[in-house]
Protein backbone atom coordinates (compact mmCIF):
# COMPACT_ATOMS: atom_id res chain seq x y z
CA UNK A 1 0.00 0.00 0.00
CA UNK A 2 1.94 3.33 -0.86
CA UNK A 3 1.64 6.44 1.48
CA UNK A 4 -0.95 8.21 -0.04
CA UNK A 5 -3.59 5.13 -0.26
CA UNK A 6 -2.71 4.55 3.66
CA UNK A 7 -3.25 8.33 4.38
CA UNK A 8 -6.61 8.18 2.33
CA UNK A 9 -7.82 4.92 4.46
CA UNK A 10 -7.33 7.02 7.69
CA UNK A 11 -8.96 10.24 6.66
CA UNK A 12 -11.80 7.19 5.82
CA UNK A 13 -11.50 5.67 8.88
CA UNK A 14 -11.60 9.25 10.78
CA UNK A 15 -14.83 10.33 9.50
CA UNK A 16 -16.52 7.33 9.57
CA UNK A 17 -16.04 7.84 13.61
CA UNK A 18 -18.12 11.25 13.31
CA UNK A 19 -21.62 11.55 13.53
CA UNK A 20 -23.62 11.77 10.18
CA UNK A 21 -26.99 13.91 9.68
CA UNK A 22 -28.76 10.88 10.47
CA UNK A 23 -26.75 10.34 13.80
CA UNK A 24 -27.52 14.04 14.53
CA UNK A 25 -30.43 14.01 14.07
CA UNK A 26 -31.47 10.79 16.34
CA UNK A 27 -29.08 12.22 18.99
CA UNK A 28 -31.34 15.45 19.18
CA UNK A 29 -34.72 13.43 19.69
CA UNK A 30 -33.16 12.15 23.07
CA UNK A 31 -34.13 8.93 21.90
CA UNK A 32 -30.87 7.67 20.23
CA UNK A 33 -30.67 4.64 22.85
CA UNK A 34 -34.04 3.27 22.05
CA UNK A 35 -33.68 3.81 18.55
CA UNK A 36 -30.63 1.51 18.43
CA UNK A 37 -32.74 -0.89 20.49
CA UNK A 38 -35.63 -0.67 18.28
CA UNK A 39 -32.81 -1.08 15.22
CA UNK A 40 -31.36 -4.12 16.67
CA UNK A 41 -34.25 -6.00 17.43
CA UNK A 42 -35.51 -5.84 13.51
CA UNK A 43 -32.11 -6.14 12.28
CA UNK A 44 -32.20 -9.74 14.45
CA UNK A 45 -35.75 -10.73 14.29
CA UNK A 46 -36.84 -9.09 10.34
CA UNK A 47 -39.85 -8.66 11.80
CA UNK A 48 -41.26 -5.38 13.14
CA UNK A 49 -43.96 -7.52 14.68
CA UNK A 50 -41.38 -8.84 16.76
CA UNK A 51 -40.78 -6.00 18.16
CA UNK A 52 -43.56 -4.74 19.98
CA UNK A 53 -42.13 -4.25 23.52
CA UNK A 54 -39.13 -1.88 21.64
CA UNK A 55 -41.46 -0.17 20.03
CA UNK A 56 -43.40 1.05 22.70
CA UNK A 57 -40.03 1.84 24.48
CA UNK A 58 -38.90 4.24 21.51
CA UNK A 59 -43.16 5.67 21.03
CA UNK A 60 -42.71 6.28 25.23
CA UNK A 61 -39.46 8.46 24.69
CA UNK A 62 -40.52 9.92 21.86
CA UNK A 63 -43.94 11.11 23.49
CA UNK A 64 -41.72 12.03 26.70
CA UNK A 65 -39.37 14.26 25.12
CA UNK A 66 -42.26 16.40 22.60
CA UNK A 67 -41.08 15.10 19.85
CA UNK A 68 -44.78 14.81 18.02
CA UNK A 69 -44.74 18.40 18.41
CA UNK A 70 -41.90 19.25 16.39
CA UNK A 71 -42.42 16.54 13.88
CA UNK A 72 -46.39 16.89 13.80
CA UNK A 73 -46.61 12.82 14.04
CA UNK A 74 -50.06 11.73 14.90
CA UNK A 75 -51.44 8.90 16.78
CA UNK A 76 -53.05 6.40 14.02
Amino acid sequence: MSKEENTNQQSSSAQDDEPDEWDKRIFSTGCADENMKLTDCYYEKKDWRACKKEMEIFKACWKKHNNDERTSTKDA
